[in-house]
């Protein structure tokens, strides 16, 4: 293939591009807080591709060195706005493929004062692969990601043989990644695939992970626990790079 041929994707993605239009508030913020907020993305063939040239440098975007902790799957950001509030020392990047989603979490983040956040729209595989640097993130959180619950979809399931590579290259040695759910199957998918991963080892004792107590509640996580439905933490550290 030439270098200047269009690539396209040969895995399945883990989401589905939803269609809808943003509300007038949202439209606004999209418009006016984009060019603080937003990191546009080099793209490849896809719309939310990430063009494998393009670098997302933390100290360039935030303007200064510090703790880097990435949320993937950030929905309307009410994790991510809440936890970069309240920890002003440590910069926070969503990255999401809704646009509405982030229209939200920027005007949200700007009705708070937060001024270290950024977000992504992108596919989050390809900025674990190649537009974070290596290594740049303490923590990743993917909190909820689609369960995909059709065996015949688990395929589009985000943790899946070979995620410990992927989000193992963006974490810095001893780093964090955090993961929950709501999906008892995933939940034991997602701590299959972890355990056999070399890049990790376990930060946590028995079954499941205590809560991350750093985890805004969300209606989201809610109405799962009301359904009746155990919700799942797995807390994994990257280990020393050999």
């Amino acid at each position: 293939m030439p270098d200047d041929a269009p690539r396209y994707r040969d895995q399945p993605v883990s989401f589905v591009r939803r269609g809808g239009r943003m509300s007038e508030a949202q439209e606004r913020a999209w418009a006016e807080l984009s060019p603080f907020y937003r990191f546009d993305v080099p793209r490849d063939a896809a719309s939310t591709s990430v063009h494998p040239d393009a670098v997302f440098d933390p100290a360039a975007e935030f303007g200064r060195e510090a703790p880097l902790i990435v949320e993937i799957g950030s929905g309307q950001g009410h994790a991510i706005v809440n936890a970069a509030v309240n920890n002003p020392d440590t910069d926070f990047l969503a990255v999401e493929v809704y646009v509405g989603g982030l229209a939200r979490t920027m005007l949200d983040a700007d009705k708070a004062g937060a001024r270290n956040l950024r977000v992504i729209e992108a596919n989050a595989p390809e900025v674990l692969e190649t537009l974070l640097p290596e290594g740049s993130a303490s923590e990743v959180w993917i909190f909820f990601s689609d369960p995909w619950h059709k065996k015949r979809h688990h395929k589009r399931r985000m943790i899946k043989d070979g995620f410990g590579a992927t989000v193992g290259r963006a974490l810095r040695d001893g780093g964090v990644l955090r993961l929950a759910t709501d999906w008892e199957d995933y939940a034991l998918q997602m701590r299959e695939v972890m355990d056999a991963a070399p890049e990790f080892e376990r930060a946590f004792e028995g079954e499941w992970a205590e809560r991350f107590e750093g985890r805004a509640m969300t209606a989201f996580e809610r109405k799962g626990i009301e359904k009746g439905r155990d919700i799942r933490d797995l807390t994994y550290r990257r280990v020393p790079r050999g």
